[in-house]
């Protein structure tokens, strides 16, 4: 049983190793045939593919060729119309080359015509000269006058047509100019003026307080006048207790001062305990008051005329103003005047109404400053304000608002105008006699100064000066500039608000007698 089995076992593995032997043959075989028959499709592609290729080179070679025709036929193209081009440029330029030989030419001609002419007309020059030479030696000669002479006349008889003329076109030109102003003038000023309203009350050196009975004075000198001496050495104010039925006069320069010992004896007076110890609290209460008083009356002016901006001292600078007066005007009612005044001028015609306001609402701000500083209220004032760092336009309004330098804007010209509209208009301010007469009598010796015045007459409150002049001595054209002169005279020399018109009279009266 077991011999069977191997030999099948064997007979098995050998029935598979020749099926191998064989099967590797055949499989040989057939990849051997496969193998020739791809290498001989190979060879066919291969003589396919260089068919192909050559047929392709050739239709290259061909395109190349025709495109190497079209660009040498283009390149030769480009290059006849450049040749063409280069031949027209060089046509044009010989062209040009003649005509500008031909103007050479020209003006080779032209110069030597003129060269010529310029040679006759010297010769000309020369006999023209000697012809004007001999004329004048013949012209001395028959008028018996030297060269200068004769110019001298000459000038002598133009200068006296000439001022007839020059008179006539200034009076003509001045009244043109003053027609057209006064017009435009009369329209900003009033519209200016009528746009405010303002009660100026005229202050005075003294204060008047009333006394509820004449007891009340005794109470106010005091035990060997120990009261009144405490009153005025606190104050530096003098009280002046007289035959006035219930009153006392309070008197002092200083307003501030004056109002303080105002306040203070109203008080005293009112609570009826009068001591020094008394004195001394009420005084000081007085003075917290009125400083109190101008810090806003300063704001308030600030605040009327729309100033904003002011530094806080400045500000009670401001108030202080408030007790100065100026030929009985409230300097600072004259101050919102004169702000309010300038701006709307400033913006009737088109000025910076900021900078002319401010100038005007600071330019008298150099009167509040006390006595122990010394010099004149312009000055001050410009410290002031530079101090309190105002713009230059601003300082220049208050320093050139008396004129005591030369305008340099528009806005310093608008606040001198409404300084002198607010202290002119009737009421405004008061004069004493004295200064009254003064003003007058210098005004008749300015016009009396010049020659050839008869008499001068101050009239109009010192508004007007009229002049006659001696008609034999002054023309009718001379007295036109006289009037210009005697007005700068005036200018140059007097201080005075508002304007002065200036009149000359000429005339000349011819009398006979028939008998």
């Amino acid at each position: 049983m077991l011999l069977p089995t191997i030999l099948q076992v064997i007979l098995y593995i050998l029935g598979i190793f020749v099926a191998g032997v064989i099967g590797y043959f055949v499989r040989k075989n057939i990849g051997e045939g496969k193998i020739h028959q791809a290498e001989e499709q190979a060879k066919n592609i291969l003589v396919d593919a260089q068919r192909d290729a050559e047929s392709t080179k050739k239709d290259l070679l061909n395109e190349a060729k025709d495109e190497i025709h079209r660009l040498r036929n283009k390149v030769t193209d480009e290059n006849a119309r450049r040749q063409q081009s280069l031949e027209d440029m060089e046509k044009r330029l010989l062209k040009k080359e003649e005509t500008i030989d031909h103007k050479s030419l020209t003006l080779e001609k032209k110069e030597e015509y003129l060269t010529k002419e310029l040679e006759e007309s010297k010769k000309l020059k020369e006999e023209a000269e000697d012809l004007v030479a001999q004329r004048t030696d013949e012209l001395q000669r028959v008028a018996g006058l030297t060269k200068d002479e004769g110019k001298q006349l000459l000038l002598n008889e133009l200068e006296a047509d000439l001022t007839q003329e020059s008179a006539l076109m200034i009076k003509q030109k001045e009244q043109e100019v003053k027609d057209e102003a006064d017009k435009y003038a009369r329209n900003a000023v009033a519209l200016a003026i009528q746009r405010i309203a303002a009660d100026t009350v005229a202050e005075t050196t003294v204060s008047v307080v009333n006394l509820p009975n004449d007891e009340m004075k005794g109470r106010i000198i005091g035990r060997e006048g120990r009261n009144i001496r405490a009153i005025e050495a606190q104050t530096g104010v003098d009280l002046i207790i007289d035959d006035t039925p219930e009153a006392v006069v309070l008197s002092c320069f200083d307003p501030i001062r004056r109002e303080v010992a105002k306040i203070a004896l109203e008080r005293l007076v009112s609570d009826g305990r009068i001591h020094p110890t008394r004195i001394e609290d009420a005084i000081e209460k007085a003075q917290s008051e009125v400083d109190s008083c101008i810090k806003e009356s300063g704001e308030q002016a600030s605040y009327d005329t729309g100033i904003h901006g002011l530094h806080p001292e400045l500000i009670k600078y401001l108030g202080r103003l408030k007790y100065r007066t100026s030929y009985g005007q409230n300097v600072l009612k004259h101050s919102v005047e004169v702000a309010t005044i300038a701006g709307l001028l400033a913006e009737h015609i088109g000025a910076d109404v900021k900078v002319a306001k401010r100038g005007g609402l600071l330019h008298d701000i150099g009167k509040s400053i006390d006595h122990e500083i010394q010099g004149p209220h312009v000055d001050l004032g410009v410290n002031l304000a530079r101090k309190y760092h105002e713009s230059e336009e601003v300082i220049h309004c208050i320093e050139a608002h008396h004129q005591d330098v030369e305008f340099k804007s528009v806005e310093a010209i608008l606040v001198q105008a409404a300084d002198a509209i607010s202290a002119a208009r009737p009421g405004a301010r008061r004069e004493t006699v004295e200064s009254y007469i003064q003003r007058l009598e210098q005004l008749e010796e300015i016009a009396n100064s010049f020659d050839g015045i008869e008499k001068s007459y101050a009239v109009q409150a010192g508004r007007e000066v009229r002049i006659i002049v001696k008609p034999e001595q002054i023309t009718e054209a001379e007295t036109i500039i006289l009037a210009r002169d005697i007005r700068q005279k005036i200018e140059n020399e007097l201080d005075y608000p508002g304007q002065i018109k200036v009149n000359v009279i000429r005339e000349t009266r011819s009398i006979d007698y028939a008998k």
